[in-house]
């Protein structure tokens, strides 16, 4: 038996996101923005779906992220370190700008799709082997009418999405990234049908224009007062 739906929901934003810098396995907390969008997403998250089970990556950012769903819920939150974001070794921390001043010819490869092995990145291929992995035991301790919810990152979220569906994720980039907090939707197919999963819902979010959910209400930046 194994469950018959898949949500990856995408970790809030971070002080790391707001300034565009490549976080990898850095472990960096939400910041104000991501905790109000952790919030709000979690609320649109479970009307949309009961969950049967939640699972999220170790990393700071996603176990705050799955916490605010866990409560919505009333589920608790399992930790699972095969669910992290990519790791991208020396490049962790750093904007595409000083990538590019650094690292110029890595670093335009890595943006044709390559891969930037000399920066002690992890593979695409192996990110997408330990996420299908962890997704996969999660999903067979299930029923077939259950839901899991696997709260993750946005690079490791595309790369299982895209082996799950029977695509090549050394190669294949037609699958967009997430917003934080969006969420994608993955349904079993029919038995012996190829490939066993289906996408049915991608980078789905609460209901805010996209410029107020990346910047957050102007209530957050206000002062209090004393």
């Amino acid at each position: 038996m194994s469950a018959r739906t898949v949500v990856f929901l995408r970790h809030g934003r971070t002080e790391y996101n707001a300034a565009m810098r490549l976080q990898g396995q850095v472990d960096i907390p939400l910041d104000a923005v991501g905790h109000w969008q952790a919030e709000q997403g979690a609320r649109s998250l479970a009307a949309a779906h009961s969950p049967t089970l939640v699972v999220a990556s170790d990393l700071t950012r996603a176990a705050e992220t799955a916490g605010y769903y866990g409560k919505a819920t009333g589920l608790p939150v399992s930790l699972d370190e095969r669910l992290r974001e990519r790791g991208f070794g020396e490049w962790e921390g750093m904007t595409g700008e000083e990538l590019s001043e650094r690292w110029p010819d890595e670093y335009a490869a890595w943006r044709r799709g390559e891969e930037p092995a000399r920066a002690g990145a992890e593979s695409r291929a192996d990110v997408a082997a330990r996420m299908v992995a962890a997704v996969t035991e999660h999903a067979d301790a299930l029923d077939e009418k259950d839901t899991l919810v696997v709260v993750s990152h946005g690079a490791a979220i595309t790369l299982a999405i895209t082996a799950m569906l029977g695509l090549d994720p050394t190669g294949w980039r037609g699958i967009s990234g997430l917003n934080n907090v969006h969420w994608s939707q993955l349904q079993r197919s029919g038995a012996n049908a190829y490939p066993s999963w289906r996408l049915v819902a991608h980078n789905v979010g609460a209901d805010f224009s996209l410029d107020e959910w990346s910047s957050g209400p102007d209530w957050i930046f206000q002062p209090t007062s004393a």
